[in-house]
């Protein structure tokens, strides 16, 4: 049995940040397993290829959610890396830390030094590279927007004519929209393997095993001690002296706590699994961004005219391997941000996309590709900041090659219903401004005036999506009772075992959540290290 340090699960954002923090003092050795294969790919390098990768079985567990019931029981897609960097090998690209508020709540419910101001140091110390060290591992947020397409200039008008707070240089935080920042060098997806785990790889007291996928965590008693994995067709077990770190994601982790006999103990001797700490909270508390997207035809060329055809994708395609510029070097989603819906909020509560390209993602849930439509469009499309609705994640038998019920709940919670009507009635002024009427070909495809709240809703269900932000399966806090890891993100009641990604997050955060996962995976390294003076 090989013995490590620390063993961490799951080679996805937050494990590829704990992998080159707890290797760079030389002192501890550490493996990292991954269930997925390594990220070197043409297509995982190339910004734009997350559209390739939403349905690539090879990069992506490609998971599907039980029949939701507030959604005319459709089954809901959610795509999630399953390969080096893990999920933020194959997102959108866009970085945003969210409001000061998302973290302000954290420390309200009872997590003591998490607050933002205590908090905001962590962001800072994987975005920027320090000073004195060129080399050092960090993420590139970059501004692209000299690149952006000219039609992110009108979405700009038309929120600045809608009285939008709207700032000319890139925002990262807070209210207000811009041209989104995004995790991309020198024309490259700078993921969190690229950023991190790629340069800690040289070091000899790092070891990462891919096409690892864990079966379970052993125990003695109450503490974690052996992590069991399967390895081109063996089965292997490693010890941890110190510590086994969790960053499987809100899916994998609470999963694998399952498969391992922690979670709900009258669920887990159902599926014959010896239990080794009861713990209800395990799983639940599932919480997503969802949104939907209003399509518009436009009197002006669009993304739809570049992708949509050879002619246009061979061009784009000479233009990014001579220079790794143009539309393959970017990201679709350009512009937005967070703005309040309506005057008298304390905080904004919706997030706003503005992409100059119009698509279908999938037709009848077989489609491999992410498909430009046939007309020059583009997209308005917004979800709710802060939804209520909670769900869960549970294993369905013993075996961890079968995927777990995930059951979202979305719109269960009336509050979001309200702000569903809310944020669509919001898109309708943007209807209404002088602006977008110039570049319109045609009235909008959604005809939001003409309908009624009842109408509105009804398309929000029929038509509404994830925005692919799944998080708090293992919440953190201060109790038992409630939450399954303390504010040093130790897993309550067991010994040896922390969870560190975005499953532990108490609320879910007002915008794209890979920012604060890779936040919080830095935090975590920081804990761990702290304790192994």
């Amino acid at each position: 049995m090989q013995e490590f340090d620390y063993i961490i699960v799951g080679g996805g954002s937050a494990g590829c940040v704990l992998a080159e923090r707890l290797t760079a003092s030389g002192r501890h050795q550490v493996l990292l397993l991954e269930a997925g294969p390594s990220d070197r790919r043409f297509w995982v390098q190339v910004p734009i290829g997350y559209g390739i990768l939403f349905h690539q079985k090879a990069v992506n567990w490609m998971y599907d959610s039980e029949p939701e019931a507030e959604l005319d029981g459709r089954n809901i897609y959610h795509p999630r890396g399953k390969l080096l960097g893990g999920s933020s090998s194959i997102n959108a690209l866009v970085y945003h830390r969210g409001q000061a508020g998302d973290y302000d709540d954290w420390a309200a419910a009872g997590n003591d030094g998490w607050a933002y101001r205590d908090i905001a140091g962590m962001f800072d110390g994987i975005e920027t590279a320090p000073a004195d060290d060129s080399t050092a591992p960090f993420m590139q947020v970059n501004d692209t927007s000299a690149d952006h397409h000219d039609l992110c200039q009108s979405f700009a008008d038309i929120c600045r004519e809608a009285q939008v707070p709207c700032s000319d240089a890139p925002l990262r935080e807070g209210n207000g929209v811009s041209a989104y920042l995004t995790t991309t060098r020198n024309g490259r997806r700078c993921s969190s393997a690229a950023a991190f785990l790629w340069p800690a790889m040289r070091r000899p007291n790092l070891t990462v095993v891919t096409s690892a996928h864990v079966s379970s965590i052993g125990f003695e008693g109450r503490r974690a001690s052996t992590v069991r994995y399967r390895h081109r067709g063996m089965n292997h077990e490693a010890r941890a002296h110190r510590e086994i770190l969790l960053a499987a994601g809100a899916v994998g982790s609470p999963q694998l706590l399952q498969l391992s006999g922690v979670g709900d103990a009258s669920h887990l001797r159902g599926l014959g699994i010896e239990m080794v700490h009861d713990q209800p909270e395990v799983g639940r508390h599932l919480q997503d961004h969802f949104g939907v997207n209003y399509t518009f035809k436009a009197k002006r060329r669009t993304l739809n005219d570049v992708f949509g055809n050879w002619v246009g994708r061979l061009t784009a395609g000479v233009q990014y391997m001579a220079t790794r510029r143009g539309p393959l070097s970017l990201s679709v989603n350009q512009f937005g941000g967070l703005v309040k819906t309506r005057p008298g909020l304390a905080r904004p509560d919706m997030q706003l996309y503005m992409n100059p390209l119009s698509y279908q993602s999938f037709y009848k849930g077989k489609r491999k590709l992410m498909r430009p439509d046939a007309f020059s469009g583009f997209i308005i499309g917004f979800n709710s900041c802060r939804p209520k609705s909670e769900g869960t994640v549970s294993i369905t038998s013993a075996n961890a090659a079968d995927a777990p019920a995930i059951r979202p709940n979305y719109l269960q919670h009336e509050d979001d219903c309200a702000e569903a009507l809310a944020m669509a009635r919001f898109v309708e002024s943007l209807q209404d401004t002088s602006t977008l009427s110039t570049i319109l070909a045609e009235a909008p495809l959604t005809p939001l005036k003409k309908m009624d709240d009842d109408e509105v809703l009804d398309d929000f269900r029929a038509r509404g999506g994830t925005v692919f932000h799944l998080c708090g399966t293992c919440r953190m806090g201060p109790d038992a009772g409630s939450a399954v890891v303390d504010p040093h993100l130790k897993v309550h009641g067991l010994e040896g075992i922390r969870v560190c990604d975005a499953s532990v997050f108490p609320n879910i955060t007002s915008a794209n959540t890979n920012a604060p996962a890779l936040m919080l995976a830095n935090k975590a390294a920081s804990l761990v290290l702290a304790d192994a003076r």
